[in-house]
């Protein structure tokens, strides 16, 4: 009996093992069956990935369209803004060297009287009473736009009754553009003229006495030439502009 019971018991060991033998292959990796994409599949994603590299190249694109209108619209607007500042150079240039104005009488010291001549002399008036911005020189007698402007000038003289006559002339660069004159056998004769011009930065200005004629002057200061800046021209067309 006992003998029968220990059969029974491993017989039943042995069933339950090739049970779970069994269940084991059921279950193995091998006996798995995974299904592997099929050539529609990766169709599919192929074009799902060219769609989005489309996209993206189009974004790029995009940027790079945005970015050239921003750098050329920065570039315009640091032309413009060059623009503004060298206007307000020039007006804050204008407002410094706008300030000419001179006045000086022919002799320093003493009386005289100059020529007659046997050729034009440029005079030089040597007692300067004011000259604003240093555009005339008394060594020289010639007064020197230093901008673009509307200028004025005016020269009076003296000169004493006699043989000779007097003539003055007002020349810009060499070009003869006013005259005044006097004569008279004896007594004291005077004349005067004046003029405004347009000059340009660099233009010169002068007062010559005429060929054969005279001129006087003496501590009372008879004979001057005078001269200032209206007002300059590039000033007035930023103003319009």
């Amino acid at each position: 009996m006992e003998r029968v019971s220990v059969l029974c018991l491993s017989l039943l060991l042995c069933s339950l093992s090739g049970a779970e033998i069994i269940e084991e292959r059921e279950i193995s990796p091998e006996s798995v069956n995974v299904p592997q994409p099929g050539p529609s599949d990766l169709h599919a994603v192929l074009r799902e990935m060219s769609a989005k590299l489309a996209e993206n190249r189009l974004m790029i694109q995009q940027l790079q369209t945005l970015n050239q209108a921003q750098a050329s619209e920065l570039k315009s607007l640091k032309t413009r803004t060059n623009v503004t500042e060298n206007q307000v150079e020039s007006l804050r240039r204008d407002r410094a060297v706008g300030q000419v104005a001179f006045s000086a009488s022919l002799l320093e010291s003493g009386y005289g009287t100059l020529g007659p001549f046997n050729t034009h002399t440029t005079l030089v008036f040597k007692h300067v009473v004011s000259n604003i911005g240093k555009a005339y020189s008394p060594h020289t007698g010639i007064f020197t736009a230093p901008v673009r402007g509307a200028y004025h000038f005016e020269f009076y003289f003296v000169a004493y009754g006699g043989s000779h006559s007097s003539a003055v002339g007002l020349v810009k660069n060499g070009e003869h553009i006013f005259i005044a004159g006097q004569h008279q056998t004896n007594g004291w004769g005077t004349s005067a003229n004046g003029v405004t011009l347009l000059l340009e930065a660099g233009d010169v200005v002068f007062l010559r006495l005429w060929q054969g004629y005279v001129i006087y002057d003496d501590e009372s200061h008879h004979s001057t030439f005078s001269g200032h800046l209206l007002f300059p021209c590039e000033t007035l067309l930023l103003m319009f502009n």
